[in-house]
């Protein structure tokens, strides 16, 4: 067994945390290449040019076999890169890896385990040279982005799956539940004036649809009513509501100063 494998005493395994690590951040063109590639192949040489009383350059060079692994129709790849690194020194970052019951050979774990790979100590952006291969590229990138996702076409033959209906559903589900609900009657007028007073004995301002869901009248017949009960306000601060002419009312001061207080959104 391993030394590593020792280490399972604990949900997290902090053996390789001291281990430093770079992070390198890739165009996506070059890492699906890599992926591509599988195991085993040489993909590229790190150059690491070390000068005297200044910063260390680092290029990369693709390998041919990457640079030339394209379908028809897509350009190759830039083959040069500069990579600039940076020191991590404000943040502190880690490489974790996520093992599965049984990944190991020997030592299998009884539990998953997060192991800690390291520490990044360095940052690596890799950008390309802007040489012919790169320019055609990013040309050929800006056309596929100009095409747009959805075009219209004609079509030569009738398509059986559209068939056309005379009716949507939507519309078919709303007179449906119109229908059940049916015509709301127009009841006596005594008995639409009684439901109003029994509800602005509750409150003292009311909507129009509120009176409406509350009394279960058609509009117009309704408001024919409350021209002589009701009186509309137009200013503020109940603008649009409807209270009883004062001839009608019959407050008491404590129950007025309580009805002044509700929001009629309850009702």
């Amino acid at each position: 067994m391993s030394e590593r494998n020792l280490h399972f005493d604990s949900n997290l395994d902090l053996y390789c945390a001291n281990k430093a690590v770079w992070l390198v951040k890739l165009p996506k063109y070059v890492a699906e290449r890599w992926q591509k590639a599988g195991s085993g192949s040489e993909v590229g040489k790190m150059r690491i040019q070390m000068i005297p009383g200044q910063k260390s350059q680092v290029s990369l060079t693709l390998s041919s076999a990457i640079t030339n692994m394209h379908e028809d129709g897509q350009e190759s790849i830039p083959k040069d890169f500069s990579l600039n690194v940076s020191t991590v020194t404000q943040q502190t970052l880690g490489v974790f890896s996520h093992v599965m019951p049984g990944s190991y050979d020997s030592g299998v774990p009884e539990i998953e385990k997060l192991y800690m790979e390291g520490k990044i100590t360095q940052k690596v952006e890799c950008i390309p040279h802007a040489d012919d291969r790169y320019m055609r590229l990013k040309m050929e990138s800006i056309r596929k982005a100009a095409i747009p996702k959805r075009q219209t076409i004609q079509l030569d033959t009738i398509v059986q799956m559209f068939k056309p209906v005379s009716d949507h559903k939507n519309n078919i589900e709303y007179m449906q539940r119109k229908k059940a609900e049916g015509k709301k009657a127009r009841d006596d007028s005594d008995k639409v004036m009684d439901m109003l007073f029994a509800a602005f004995e509750k409150h003292q301002y009311y909507n129009i649809k509120d009176l409406v869901r509350i009394t279960k009248q058609p509009v117009t017949y309704l408001k024919e009513i409350m021209k002589d009960l009701c009186r509309y306000n137009l200013k503020n601060p109940h603008r649009n509501m409807w209270e009883l002419k004062p001839e009608y009312r019959h407050y008491k001061q404590h129950d007025r100063a309580t009805t002044m207080d509700y929001d009629n959104d309850d009702y």
